[in-house]
């Protein structure tokens, strides 16, 4: 492990650091399992009648570490959620194809001009969220990404700087924690663990990138490099994307779940939240009482102080546009027609080059080594923001959809198969402009409850497009500089964000700088669908810190005024 900085992991005393605000890593098993069952098995467990202090909807990347960081503070906290309380022992699978059961795939119904297909790589389900199937990567956003109206005259301005949220992104990344070497874009930092060693699609990118003139760094992954806590370290097995079994790739149904059952937190899974219940007379701002959720076969009410909705960027305006009252006819926080506006996909275009080595691309974790050079506008070219560059390693089943993309079937499509492990592939985030039109809205198709879906309209501008292009050009030059004899390059989507934006004003957004909802002053929104950009970055550690920041506001405001169940405890 590298020397201890601010919040290093280097020492017993930056240990002891780590563990005096999240305990989790030190919670689980020692016995070989990978599930703490004991603490589950002895979860404080409120009734729906019981008015807890906050009900979070979502036990994802947000309403995790919401929910942690309050129950620390002495919070009574439900965290409902959809789906299961997943046991990686016995609910995940080293197989590609039977890993779907981690994907969201309730109906939703897709438009626009350019729809984003919804599924595997941008929707999660079950304790965790999304984070249990992502692939680990976890850079943080760039300065720039906070002001990209003033700086760039494109997207919007969030209502705070970088500034403010370095010490929860320091935090999270020491948590998690995050692995790579210093990082010497943006805001120049370092890591908590060494980089991890690459395998030979990593080894690809860096031979190319130095030929071609690009800077790239190995990292940063929230994959632990050597032991952490009771966590094994990581074993190479490629099946990230499955969901970790051995627990190295962090994600919050390890990283801040046990410290909130430890704390008296309880996780309710199984839950699925159909509307924010509000009492409309209580003058000009009426305020969040709890929530419905269906479970267990019928509809039940969970009472509460105050309510934090962290479904992401789909399920998130979905509620708030089923939560209408006679205040908000158009739904809670939709005053100004805001709610479900302002989505973003990011532009995921891969490239795969063949090499005559074996590259075997698989015998690594997906995200070995990035560049972000491109990330920053370049005003010498005729398109705003940019884009990041990783490697991705498909496994089979992903790698035949990337094959069959460009039209390969039959005997084609077999022989590409064959030659599996003689590519190489990388992937790109392109920062994909915000745009008003691009939004969820309430269709008139209904689920298994009954509730109408969520449509979601999509379509690019030619900035987007632009951006694509480069993108595409610059990974194609990487790997022929490595020497790939072929390329073949395919269009993708990859991480929602937006749709109950963060903004100084309500005509703006949906939610305030303390992810307040503008007109409801107890009922907060702390997940994905916040982020009023979504620079080149894949977004997870992002959402955690803002849930961190979220959470030290929310006490510190508290402070002056401690509901009774927190004064006695």
């Amino acid at each position: 492990m590298r020397p201890a900085n601010v919040l290093g992991i280097g020492t017993r005393t930056d240990e002891r650091a780590v563990r005096s605000r999240n305990d989790s890593a030190w919670l689980l098993p020692t016995d070989g399992s990978r599930t703490n069952h004991r603490l589950r098995e002895d979860m404080r467990r409120f009734d729906d009648e019981d008015e807890v202090d906050l009900v979070v909807v979502g036990a994802g990347a947000g309403g995790s570490v919401l929910t942690q960081r309050l129950a620390r503070a002495g919070w009574r906290v439900v965290c409902l959620d959809a789906g299961p309380f997943w046991d990686p022992d016995r609910d995940w699978v080293s197989d590609e194809r039977g890993s779907h059961t981690l994907y969201w795939t309730e109906p939703r119904q897709i438009g626009g001009s350019d729809p984003v297909p919804l599924g595997s790589n941008n929707s999660g389900r079950g304790v965790g969220g999304s984070m249990v199937h992502y692939a680990g990567y976890t850079p943080r956003f760039h300065p720039s990404d906070f002001r990209t109206m003033s700086q760039d005259g494109v997207g919007a301005d969030w209502p705070f700087g970088y500034e403010e949220l370095r010490p929860f992104y320091e935090a999270i990344e020491h948590e998690l924690p995050v692995a790579g070497q210093d990082w010497p874009w943006g805001d120049p930092h370092t890591y908590p663990h060494h980089p991890h060693p690459v395998g030979g699609n990593g080894e690809i990118f860096l031979r190319g990138a130095k030929a071609a003139g690009i800077e790239a760094r190995v990292g940063p992954v929230a994959i632990a490099n050597g032991r952490f806590g009771h966590r094994p370290h990581c074993i190479y097995r490629g099946f990230c994307l499955q969901g970790c079994k051995v627990n190295a790739k962090a994600s919050p149904l390890i990283t801040h779940v046990p410290d909130a059952l430890a704390h008296g937190a309880e996780i309710r899974p199984d839950s699925h939240v159909t509307r924010v219940l509000v009492d409309d007379r209580t003058g000009t701002d009426p305020v969040a009482t709890g929530v419905e959720y269906l479970g267990a076969g019928r509809l039940h009410r969970q009472r509460a102080r105050a309510v934090a909705v962290c479904g992401y960027s789909i399920e998130t305006p979905r509620l708030l546009l089923l939560s209408a009252t006679s205040r908000f006819p158009r739904g809670l926080g939709n005053d100004h027609d805001q709610v479900g506006r302002y989505l973003m996909v990011q532009g995921a275009p891969q490239t795969a080059g063949r090499f005559e080595d074996e590259i075997r691309m698989y015998k690594a974790p997906p995200p070995e080594v990035s560049s972000e050079q491109f990330y920053e506008t370049d005003p010498t070219k005729p398109y705003r923001r940019g884009w990041s560059i990783q490697t991705v390693s498909p496994l089979p089943i992903t790698w035949a959809e990337h094959v069959a993309a460009q039209g390969h079937w039959g005997a084609p499509l077999r022989e590409y198969m064959r030659d599996y492990v003689h590519w190489a592939t990388l992937g790109a985030l392109c920062e994909y402009l915000p745009q008003p039109d691009n939004r969820v809205t309430l269709a008139d198709e209904k689920d298994r409850h009954g509730l109408p879906v969520a449509h979601f309209a999509y379509s690019q501008c030619e900035n987007d497009r632009l951006l694509t292009k480069a993108a595409t050009a610059s990974m194609e030059a990487v790997l022929r500089a490595a020497g790939a004899s072929e390329v073949m390059t395919i269009d993708r989507y990859a991480h929602l964000v937006g749709g109950a934006r963060l903004a100084a004003r309500a005509e703006d957004g949906v939610v305030d700088a303390d992810h307040r909802v503008f007109g409801v002053p107890n009922l907060y929104v702390v997940d994905g669908s916040t982020l009023p950009t979504q620079g080149s970055a894949n977004p997870a550690l992002t959402v955690m810190a803002l849930a961190a920041r979220a959470a030290d506001r929310l006490t510190r405001r508290a402070r002056r005024g401690l509901t009774e169940h927190q004064t006695r405890s």
